[in-house]
This record gives structure tokens, sequence and C-alpha cells, in this order.
């Protein structure tokens, strides 16, 4: 006995209290909005959406596009062939983008 109280009564209340606890926790994240199992729907942007990435080469179609990135990729040199707004377009970081033109124009 607990001051006077059922320890039992005592303990058995606070029991629910938890369980509504994780209910409430549960529910939360079975309803939230956020973060998707599906995937968005992949869009098309302009050249300057691409974050750091920066255009070295603008091939006429995605066969020619993926010629270069091996091309690149045999250098050493991480390369991204992407679909723009203005057609296929090769992408590298900025630091590799004048190595990337010295071996695209040899």
């Amino acid at each position: 006995m607990l001051g006077g109280i059922d320890n039992n009564l005592f303990f058995s209340s606070f029991a629910g209290f938890a369980v509504l606890g994780v209910l409430i926790i549960l529910l939360r994240w079975a309803f939230s909005r956020g973060d998707s199992l599906i995937e968005k729907p992949k869009s098309i942007g302009d050249e300057g959406e691409y974050g750091l990435l920066r255009v070295v080469a603008t091939p006429a179609n995605h066969i020619e596009g993926e010629m270069l990135r091996r091309k690149l990729i045999e250098h050493g040199i991480k390369a991204t062939l992407t679909q723009t707004k203005s057609g296929p377009r090769l992408f590298v970081f900025p630091e590799e983008v004048k190595v990337a033109e010295a071996i695209l124009k040899s």
C-alpha cells in the first residue's frame, strides 16, 4: 500500500496513459504528411536548376550524350546526362569543367 492507495489501481492507471501515448505517436506517424514511399513524377527543368552541376556538352540526342558521358567516366570524371527543357545536356561539377571540356575536344 502506497500512502493509503491500492498499488494495483495506482500503477494500472499509469499503464493506461502509457498505452494512450503509444497510440497517439503511432497515429501521428500513420497519418502524417511528408515522406512518401511512392516516387514523385520526374520533372524536366532548365539548365540552371541542377544545383552545382554545370553544362559541358549539348549533344544532339541521348545516344551521342551517352557516348560523351562514357568518355568522361573513362577518364575518371563524374558526369550526368539528363533531359532538360532545351534538350539533352551533359553535366559535371564546377571544379572539373575545364578538364571535361579539354577531354571532349580531344
